[in-house]
């Protein structure tokens, strides 16, 4: 397996909503204000008001993200990216790295060859923003 670097993605983190313990464990909303995906291969701005991630929290801090966000790149094109990922938050959120699996949709004929990619990040909590170094797995 290989892993070839495909850009950094840092995201600002806007509104909280603290759902609570629900069935599937504390979920909270947290609205993603703007970022950007800086790389060799792709460049782009968060953009809209839709990205958010959808967490939910065990009772033991492991933390399971669900992220959805539009980025526009530098040259127009529009990109959907998701991801899932993990966190062991048991001492409290940030204190350990976030793992993470994105893939991405396009029909911009310039970025195609990104829906046929796997990737994976590690990424870290800050104040109000989180960043990530994401790989193409090969």
């Amino acid at each position: 397996m290989e892993l070839i670097p495909l850009c950094t993605l840092d995201a600002t983190i806007g509104g909280m909503h603290l759902i609570g313990a629900g069935p599937a464990g504390a979920r909270t909303i947290a609205e993603v204000s703007g970022g950007s995906v800086t790389g060799e291969r792709l460049n782009g701005t968060v953009k809209g008001n839709a990205a958010a991630d959808w967490m939910r929290t065990s009772k033991d801090g492991i933390a399971s993200l669900d992220v959805r966000v539009v980025v526009e790149t530098d040259d127009g094109a529009l990109i959907y990216i998701t991801y899932e990922g993990r966190a062991d938050w048991s001492e409290g959120p940030g204190t350990k790295p976030i793992y993470m699996a994105p893939k991405f949709e396009t029909s911009d004929e310039r970025y195609t060859w990104l829906n046929a990619v796997q990737a994976v990040g590690k990424g870290q909590l800050g104040a109000g923003a989180v960043s990530y170094e994401i790989a193409e797995v090969r």
